[in-house]
């Protein structure tokens, strides 16, 4: 990763946000087709960005057109539902590729100066990465406040920083756990509620003869390991865009020993696996049985019902996920994405309603809760009886938005991610695999993480504080 250089305005920028980020796509909404950007196009003479062909039918070639890079799941019904009902401004789509793919393309643009979009879809947690790099527009000139208030406390605050607002938000990942009803029924075994009860219910199944674990505890779950770490009040950094050479660093917390402790407790009794997430194996054992509890995100329900070779018998249901004080639940979030402008948008304002308003209808949210899967962070659907009354075959019936998801977006205040977050997140993956090898215990891994990440701001020009 480079370090860090001052702008000709006097700003530092952290370059290379191409660090690896595993399964991204994973972590802003459900799995799904994400296309290959190619074919069914016209030129868009009128747009901005790298590749100036769109995926999707211009309606009216001689309004504004405003180039856009995402990979939302049947996000091209959504285009055409936007361009059918904007005579003004026209959406150029293309699917630049699936997280990483797409940020190191956006990464190269910023770098050379040209080829970025106007609009850009960004998982919340690298919206600060690029910000830095005065790669993202602040929406707060251009109306951001006008649709502030339909989306919740929690949603907002994942996509600002200080006053400045660097994108809107789509769909989120409220936490929940997705369980085998049918294998806690076999053996006799309470769905838990609190952790505490969780690690029982696991002692349990293995005593009852369960062949199979309670779960997994990936070393590579990254945003995953770190909503677990944040249900426990863990809050390892504080920064503000305002002054982007300064970070908070409090990642040695008691907090985060604690929860590590606790699953390092139960992958030494043998009672977690700890498979690498999203593998070929793991997208298996998920659905045969192996696991019996899948904690999971919003989008979570929508990729484990779309593997293939699911077994027909299996019986899912969907349940808050524990808490370590029931008395004072705490909600977390595991991804969710956004649209933001770049700073290399032709016309900022034109792009800006793109970004409030492509997600902004009810016909809009439809298509992206029915054909992608995603949870909405739009309040007048997240809110409506259509979205909670909804019924998930796959679940038996259950009304799994209304029993779970609703609930857990409701109570969810946001969380403030690093500058640096890609590099934090691989510092965390390769200190737990550690941890979780033998090589170090719960305590020295938080502690070594610490001492990593604050060596590495500093290194990189920023002023700490811890």
């Amino acid at each position: 990763m480079r370090g860090i250089r001052r702008s000709g305005r006097g700003r530092w920028l952290a370059l290379g946000i191409g660090a690896t980020v595993a399964v991204a796509g994973l972590t802003a909404c459900s799995g799904g087709d994400t296309g290959d950007g190619e074919g069914g196009g016209e030129a868009a003479e009128g747009a901005s960005g790298g590749d100036a062909t769109c995926t999707n039918e211009i309606k009216n070639p001689d309004a504004e057109q405003v180039s856009v890079w995402a990979w939302y799941p049947a996000f091209e019904q959504v285009v055409d539902l936007f361009n059918d009902t904007h005579e003004d401004v026209q959406i150029c789509w293309t699917n630049a590729g699936q997280g990483n793919d797409e940020y190191t393309k956006f990464s190269t643009a910023i770098e050379a100066g040209s080829g970025a979009p106007d609009v850009i879809m960004l998982e919340a947690e690298v919206i600060s990465s690029f910000s830095i790099r005065e790669a993202l527009v602040d929406l707060a000139p251009y109306g951001a406040a006008d649709v502030q208030g339909d989306y919740t406390e929690g949603a907002w605050k994942d996509v600002t920083s200080g006053d400045a607002v660097y994108a809107i938000p789509v769909d989120g990942g409220p936490m929940g756990m997705l369980y085998r009803q049918d294998i806690f029924d076999q053996y006799g075994v309470a769905v838990p509620t609190t952790w505490e009860e969780f690690a029982t219910a696991a002692q349990q199944l293995k005593d009852g003869g369960y062949e199979g674990v309670i779960t997994d505890f990936p070393t590579n779950g990254r945003a995953l390991n770190t909503a677990l770490f944040a249900q426990a009040g863990w809050e390892p950094f504080t920064y503000d865009n305002a002054a982007p050479t300064e970070v908070g660093i409090t990642v040695d917390d008691d907090s985060a020993k604690d929860v590590l402790a606790y699953w390092q407790d139960l992958v030494e009794r043998g009672l977690v696996a700890t498979d690498d997430a999203f593998t070929t194996d793991y997208n298996t054992k998920l659905v045969d049985g192996s696991y019996a509890v899948y904690i999971a995100a919003a989008w979570g329900p929508g990729y484990l019902g779309g593997l293939a070779d699911a077994d027909a018998d299996a019986v899912w249901r969907a349940a808050p996920i524990p808490q370590w004080d029931a008395a004072d639940p705490t909600q977390i979030n595991w991804g969710g994405s956004a649209f933001s402008v770049t700073s290399q948008a032709k016309n900022p304002e034109a792009a800006a309603l793109v970004a409030k308003e492509i997600f902004g209808t009810e016909e809009a949210w439809k298509i992206g809760i029915e054909e992608g899967a995603l949870f909405p962070l739009w309040k007048p659907i997240l809110e409506s009886d259509y979205f909670a009354d909804l019924e998930y075959p796959f679940f038996g019936g259950q009304q799994i938005n209304k029993d779970v998801f609703l609930g857990a977006a409701a109570g969810y205040a946001g969380f403030t991610f690093s500058p640096f977050q890609n590099y934090a997140y691989d510092q965390q993956t390769e200190l737990i695999y550690s941890m979780v090898q033998g090589e170090r215990d719960a305590a020295t891994t938080i502690e070594d993480l610490h001492t990593s990440l604050v060596q590495y701001a500093q290194e990189q020009g920023f002023t700490v504080t811890e």
